[in-house]
Parts: C-alpha cells; structure tokens; sequence
C-alpha cells in the first residue's frame, strides 16, 4: 500500500472519527466556531485533493492531458451554474474527445 492511499484512509478515519465525535462531545465543544469550521471543510478538502491526484498524476509522475482539459470544462460549467448531468457529460465528451485527437 503506498503513502497516498495511507493518507487517503488515514482522513477518511479521522472524517469518521470527527462526525462520531460530534454525537459523543458537549454540545459547547461542538458549536464552537473553529471546531465547526475544521469539520465543515475537511471533507470538501479531502475531495479536492482527491480531485486533484486524479487529474494531474500518471503512475508517480506528474500530467498535463486530456483529463485537466475536462476538468476545466467542468470547472466552468459549475461556475455558470449548469446542471449536473451535463457537467459530468460535458467533461467526459471534452476528456474522450481530446484522448480521439491523440
């Protein structure tokens, strides 16, 4: 098992671990600001980070290809707001075609 996924789990431990902690301490302890705020946005960094190995890693090495193009695609229809479904369309279609070019 390499680093990555090592640290992958280890997150994925401590995200579960966060949540079951919030039924098991004082209701003072949870609603303090930056107690919220860490378990607020942990996993929205966790995906991101996810996000990002994903698109920019090939077998330990760093990549421009088909898949950043996608995501900027994407990326772009989330900020105008567009449906989901053809967010995830639009990307795919973007990634298959510039891989066809190739």
């Amino acid at each position: 098992m390499t680093a990555l996924w090592i640290a992958v789990l280890a997150t994925c431990v401590g995200c579960f671990a966060l949540k079951l902690a919030g039924f098991a301490l004082p209701r003072r302890i949870v609603d303090h600001p930056s107690v919220r705020g860490a378990v607020e946005l942990a996993p929205v960094a966790l995906l991101a980070a996810l996000i990002a190995v994903g698109t920019f890693t090939t077998a330990q090495r760093l990549a421009m290809d088909a898949r950043a193009a996608g995501l900027a695609v994407a990326a772009l229809l989330v900020l105008a707001r567009a449906p989901f479904l053809l967010v995830v369309i639009a990307a795919a279609a973007t990634a298959a075609g510039l891989r066809a070019l190739a």
